[in-house]
């Protein structure tokens, strides 16, 4: 494998790190959409029976971007580590989800444990970045900790409520494993030959 520039691959993540703080300022992660290629997958894991997929820009920007993030707004992914692998095009990058709501103690809602993004770069014919496939990774169950904490304590914004409202298996990009549309291994690494 040629690899990549680290310089290249340094200078997208940054421009990735800017237009994530864009769009959590004007409360649409829809913006973000044009960062990937348009053949790409982004997924995860709900359940081991259940997961989210989105197959192209258009589905992530409708779905992952779009219908997946309903009820989350004023919430914030501060990445706060990035682990980058020019030779391979991967990048790591280990965020904390909170609500930009403070309990009655003054501490922001926050999402216990570790989540990240597990990103496939590529690049364009022009030189420019892009991501070819994303994985996202969180703890289910501390989220609905954390949701219910919220409702319980008056603070969830109704767009919250009505999120938890909705029955996941029946919103767009759902699906079970054995009818996922991409693997749940990036497809790339699904078919290295080790």
């Amino acid at each position: 494998m040629a690899g990549f520039s680290r310089a290249t691959m340094e200078q997208f993540w940054q421009r990735w790190l800017d237009a994530n703080r864009d769009a959590e300022r004007v409360r649409d992660w829809r913006l973000l959409a044009d960062f990937y290629a348009p053949e790409a997958s982004y997924g995860w894991m709900y359940t081991p029976e259940e997961h989210f997929m989105a197959i192209g820009r258009d589905e992530i920007r409708d779905y992952a971007l779009g219908t997946e993030m309903f009820g989350l707004d004023g919430w914030h992914y501060d990445y706060v580590a990035t682990v980058m692998d020019e030779t391979n095009g991967m990048i790591i990058g280990f965020w904390k989800q909170r609500a930009g709501v403070h309990d009655e103690n003054g501490r922001e809602y926050e999402i216990a444990g570790i989540g990240g993004s597990w990103f496939g770069y590529g690049e364009n014919g022009d030189g420019t970045g892009h991501f070819a496939w994303q994985r996202d990774w969180f703890d289910l169950n501390a989220a609905a900790k954390t949701f219910l904490a919220m409702a319980e304590s008056g603070k969830a914004g109704q767009p919250l409520l009505d999120r938890m409202a909705l029955h996941g298996k029946e919103q767009p990009g759902h699906y079970q494993v054995a009818d996922l549309p991409s693997t749940i291994w990036p497809p790339v690494v699904e078919e290295a030959d080790r």
